[in-house]
Parts: C-alpha cells; sequence; structure tokens
C-alpha cells in the first residue's frame, strides 16, 4: 500500500493541535475523517504514529518524524504557491482581500465595486474577517490591517494614521442636557485596560452599562443609547444619530495599513489593487485623522 501524501496533512495537525479534536476543527472535517486518514498513513508506512491512549492521541517517535516531514512538504507547498502567484503578472484570476469586518462595511465595500468595475478579469474575493490571516501561507493575497505592528515578513505601505474620539448618542446626549450632573454612562471593551485619561479628567462620575468585545457591538450599544465609548473616527464621525461627547480631546488610534506577502510584492495585480485602494483611502484621510468635525467643550 502506497503512502498517500495528504495523509500527512491529517498527522501533522493532530500533532500541531495535540488531538483530534483540534485537528478535525484546523481540518473542518470530523473526528472519524481525522482518525481513518491516520490510520491510511499508518498502514502505509508500516508503523505505529499514536498511541491511543484514554487521554488521546500521544505522537510516537515516528509520528513525530512524520509531522516534521509534513511540515517542511507544507512550507514548501506554501512557497511555490507563492511563488507561482508571483509569476502571473496578468490583470486577472484570482485575487483575495482581507480585511475586518467593520472596515469592509464602513470603507473598503465602495472601493472593490470600483475596482471590480475597472478590473473585471480579476477574480475578486474577500474575506471579512477580525483575525490575522496568515498570507506566508496564502490565505490571502492582501491584508488591511489596523496596527502598530502589521507583521516582519509583510511589505506595503501605512496608508493613513487615525484617531478615535468619544462618542454618544444624541438621544443620550438629550437626556444628559436635561439631567446635569448624571453620571456618564460607559461601553467598556473587555480587553482595554479601562478608559482613556482624557475621558476620566473631564467625565469623573461614570458607570460601565455594558462590556464587549467587538467594535460591531460597541457601536450597536452607543445606537442603542446604552452608553458612550470610544471609537475611530472614520466610524464615529459618519455614523448618522451620533456625536462626540463633549469635552474630551481627539486619541490617538493605530494606523491603516495594506500588506501582501514580500513573494508577492511585484506581482501586477497585486500592486494594482493596493495602488488603486491606496489612493481612495488617503482621499478620505481628514475622515480617518478626526478632522471632519469639531468636538464640543460641552453640552
Amino acid at each position: 500500500m502506497s503512502l498517500n501524501w495528504n495523509d500527512l496533512r491529517f498527522v501533522l495537525e493532530t500533532v500541531r493541535h495535540g488531538g483530534l479534536s483540534g485537528a478535525a476543527r484546523a481540518l473542518k472535517v470530523n473526528h472519524a475523517t481525522v482518525s481513518r486518514r491516520i490510520a491510511a498513513a499508518e498502514a502505509a508506512m508500516g508503523t505505529r504514529l499514536f498511541d491511543r491512549a484514554p487521554a488521546g492521541y500521544r505522537p510516537t517517535d515516528a509520528g513525530r518524524e512524520a509531522a516534521q516531514i509534513a511540515e517542511q512538504m507544507e512550507a514548501r507547498s506554501f512557497d511555490l504557491s507563492r511563488r507561482l502567484t508571483a509569476r502571473d503578472q496578468v490583470l486577472g484570476g484570482s485575487l483575495t482581500v482581507t480585511a475586518p469586518q467593520l472596515l469592509v462595511d464602513r470603507l473598503l465595500a465602495p472601493i472593490l465595486r470600483e475596482f471590480k468595475e475597472s478590473y473585471p478579469a480579476i477574480d475578486l474575493s474577500v474575506i471579512a474577517d477580525n483575525r490575522t490571516l496568515n498570507l506566508a501561507a496564502h490565505e490571502a493575497d492582501v491584508a488591511f490591517r489596523i496596527s502598530d505592528t502589521p507583521g516582519e515578513t509583510l511589505v506595503g505601505r501605512r496608508v493613513t494614521e487615525q484617531a478615535a474620539a468619544a462618542y454618544i448618542a444624541t438621544e443620550l446626549a438629550d437626556r444628559m442636557r436635561l439631567e446635569p450632573g448624571r453620571p456618564l454612562d460607559w461601553i467598556r471593551f473587555a480587553h482595554w485596560p479601562g478608559p482613556p485619561e482624557a475621558l476620566k479628567e473631564v467625565w469623573p462620575d461614570r458607570r460601565v452599562t455594558l462590556t464587549v468585545d467587538d467594535m460591531y457591538a460597541a457601536l450597536a450599544g452607543v445606537r442603542s443609547g446604552m452608553g458612550a465609548t470610544r471609537m475611530p473616527c472614520f466610524i464615529g464621525d459618519a455614523e448618522p444619530g451620533l456625536e462626540r461627547l463633549p469635552g474630551v480631546p481627539l486619541m490617538p488610534y493605530r494606523p491603516l495599513w495594506v500588506l501582501t506577502h514580500a513573494d508577492l510584492r511585484d506581482t501586477r495585480k497585486v500592486t494594482t489593487f493596493t495602488q488603486f485602494a491606496a489612493t481612495r483611502i488617503q482621499a478620505q484621510r481628514p475622515l480617518f485623522e478626526g478632522r471632519t468635525r469639531e468636538t464640543p467643550l460641552s453640552f
């Protein structure tokens, strides 16, 4: 029985993730499929790759060696894929772009439509995901990232600086105007250490009404009048029904980058898209930098 090299992927992911469950999730298959493909690899190689212990699958020495070889093959496969893509200098074929969901919704959708109209031969795909996809593994060709450190293996441009402000629904602001001394309802992010220092100084009397882990959820909470929160100006200033919280100055926010892997930097369709998108985003720099409206001093 000859070895099916694809079976080694199942061996590799089982070693990587410490068992069948993690491998099944990574490969988007069920446990039975992982178990069956491992058994096929063992039969072809004539050796046991995992010990079936009560606590789960534990790799044998042979299993670890097989996983190392599979990892090397995976790396070479990714390298080949990137190199072949880089050879494609025709303004056609597939192009996969990834960006956070809110960025696609609020910024990129019209840019993508205009690009597709200008270059109809390019088969454009978008992965709207807040996860940081692996461009080295060719999960995407181009990435938009809001970050101070976008990645050492990536190349691209810092498209625009950003500022943030504190925003409140006009409905809630109106209630606060009628009730002087009312505490400020605040929506906090679970992964932020606390409210901005500038907010603490101007609004010392606060109460947390909602904790979120996502900007979409924060925006929904502000819209509904549950409280104020900090958000980038390109979102808050463009959102109907929101206004800046008085007295709180603009705050720095992470810059926006458009990036690709170094192997793709000279691919014509990649450079065409990144230049196209960057030009249109830079035309909106006043919005990103918070220069399209003023922050009131008081209600």
